[in-house]
């Protein structure tokens, strides 16, 4: 599992290395508003959560920080990206943990779930593709669609179904 996060923040990297910080912020009109900035902040500060719940053994989504760096500046992302990676390279095996999250938009009421390190980064590969998919939709809107090959954004399951369809 750790392979296929690396290689999806490899791909986001790539994508990093082409953008200028003008085009990472730009508010897109087709997004609502948001930048490819803030989609990147988001995917990194959920593997940052389940890295750092490591040591509690808890991770809370919900309690991320923030960082308005990761979204507005690309090589600063770009070694936040390096950093999980490194982290994921370190990390042996798997762990039982607590997901605890107050998933109610009224009551302010706070779950624990029990969970696994693996589990959670299966989802947040899951939940990288997902917001990849709205990556590649500011990506249009540049013009800059040549910064990504057709199946960025396209979930693996999706990917081996296509293949199987153009046979």
């Amino acid at each position: 599992m750790k392979t296929y996060c690396q290689e999806n923040l490899n791909e986001i990297k790539s994508v990093l290395h082409q953008l200028l910080d003008e085009q990472y912020q730009h508010k897109s009109s087709t997004m609502f508003g948001a930048t490819i900035g803030q989609h990147v902040r988001h995917i990194l500060e959920f593997y940052q959560s389940v890295i750092n719940g490591l040591k509690t053994k808890t991770i809370n989504y919900d309690n991320r920080k923030r960082n308005l760096l990761i979204e507005t500046e690309t090589q600063y992302a770009i070694q936040i990206i390096d950093e999980i990676n490194t982290a994921l390279n370190q990390i042996k095996g798997d762990t039982l943990l607590v997901l605890e999250g107050d998933f109610s938009a009224e009551d302010r009421k706070q779950i624990q779930i029990q969970t696994s390190f693996l589990r959670e980064l299966a989802y947040c590969l899951e939940h990288s593709i997902h917001h990849q998919a709205l990556i590649k939709v500011g990506l249009l809107e540049l013009n800059s669609m040549s910064f990504i090959d057709d199946t960025f954004g396209l979930a693996p399951a999706t990917i081996r179904y296509r293949k199987t369809c153009a046979q």
